[in-house]
């Protein structure tokens, strides 16, 4: 879809005061007649007053977010499944899981997560402190046991050293790991000067005419601020889109039984456990069958990167993307009547974009997201076991899996 032609540009003197005049930036949609707040530059990322942000807790938690002492067999960190050089997520439709599994959505950026208020496709995390252990200890994510991590940590001392120079305890505790991960993101992994923001505060040549066009088309004819506003371009709430099924769920036997297993362990009644085959996203959370088929907003910055997307990994491409809203959304299992369940969200209607106006609309989408942040992995510590560690007896060094390390050392 992308290219120079004149014609965009032209297109772009007609349409845009057009725009402005229809709408002035808030849209007001059918289904949804609710206010919507206008796009906003980014402020300071909200900082919990039990967790405050210091030098040496993000340096901490920069290691432990690579660390793969913090899951199940030690072979995967936070960094696996949001990996710096696929924009802090996943190239793959559906995430990596824990080694012998494999997991069965698609894997959120870490980029700007600090400024969440629900975190997951389901929302079911409220803090970046809540997310990390879901997600380490997580059957099919992390697969972590709590006593496990923490002994694997208490055996380093390095860690012993600072986390007692950042916490004041004598030995690692896993809350405060959480914590350190949790400060890591918000300090590091925040995004203040994009060109969206330098626009919004006023720099009118921060973004091309084209990305200007279609932000205004984001505003009014695409009613994509319908959603996705304020200052994250998400309003947070829950959706279904009528997006396909994951090609995965129908093609790959393993993650078939992901699906099947996810649907039961989250108290899905035994009807929706065996005929559901698609993903009932918010009712796993609140069991209400009007929520069956919805998922949360995603952010749209930083969203160049972050390919593929939806909560399926359903689109490789923005246009693809852009697309599918033009088409008015799709069908689904839990749009159309299936299981006597139609929870499409009415806001979605037919475009009836040209394809020099969804040209802009991915212009405007890729010149927001950004320079690219980039990080090299640090060096994880190692271990360094005494065999008169307080605490570790031979017991607990098999379970974590430095039984024969301390025979060594206590043969010497």
């Amino acid at each position: 879809m992308r290219s120079n032609n004149t014609g965009l540009r032209g297109l772009f003197v007609f349409a845009y005061a057009g725009v402005l005049g229809v709408t002035g930036g808030i849209a007001l949609a059918e289904g949804d007649p609710d206010y919507d707040p206008p796009l906003a530059a980014l402020g300071p990322v909200p900082v919990p007053p039990d967790n405050p942000i210091t030098d040496e807790k993000t340096q901490l938690g920069k290691l432990l977010f690579f660390d793969t002492r913090l899951t199940g067999d030690a072979s995967l960190s936070c960094g696996d499944c949001h990996d710096p050089k696929s924009g802090w997520g996943s190239p793959q439709p559906i995430s990596r899981g824990y080694p012998g599994a494999i997991h069965w959505r698609n894997s959120h950026t870490a980029i700007n997560t600090g400024y969440l208020s629900k975190l997951f496709w389901q929302g079911n995390a409220k803090s970046l402190e809540s997310q990390a252990p879901t997600a380490n200890q997580g059957a099919v994510a992390g697969n972590g046991e709590k006593d496990v991590m923490e002994s694997r940590l208490r055996q380093t001392p390095y860690y012993i050293e600072k986390f007692k120079e950042v916490f004041g305890t004598e030995r690692p505790n896993l809350d405060d790991a959480w914590q350190a991960i949790a400060t890591f993101e918000r300090a590091i992994l925040s995004q203040r000067d994009t060109p969206l923001d330098q626009y919004l505060n006023g720099d009118e040549d921060a973004l091309s005419e084209e990305a200007i066009f279609g932000l205004e088309l984001f505003q009014s004819k695409a009613n994509c601020i319908e959603c996705h506003n304020g200052s994250m371009l998400t309003d947070e709430k829950y959706y279904n889109l009528g997006l396909p099924r994951p090609y995965e769920w129908e093609e790959f036997g393993l993650n078939t039984i992901t699906f099947r297993w996810e649907t039961y362990a989250k108290g899905a009644p035994e009807k929706y456990y065996r005929e559901f085959k698609d993903d009932a996203g918010l009712y796993f959370t609140t069991k209400r069958p009007s929520d069956i088929g919805k998922h949360r907003t995603q952010p749209l910055r930083y969203l160049a990167y972050t390919p593929p997307y939806m909560h399926g990994g359903q689109f490789y491409t923005l246009e693809e993307v852009v697309e599918f809203y033009n088409e008015g959304g799709g069908e689904n299992e839990f749009t159309d009547g299936t299981h006597g369940i139609e929870s499409k969200t009415p806001i979605l209607k037919p475009l009836d974009l040209t394809d020099e106006e969804m040209e802009a609309l991915v212009i405007f989408l890729e010149e927001i997201s950004g320079d690219e942040i980039t990080m090299a992995v640090p060096k994880i510590p190692v271990y360094a076991v005494m065999p008169d560690v307080p605490g570790l007896d031979q017991a607990k060094a098999k379970r974590i899996g430095l039984d024969i390390y301390l025979n060594t050392i206590a043969a010497k």
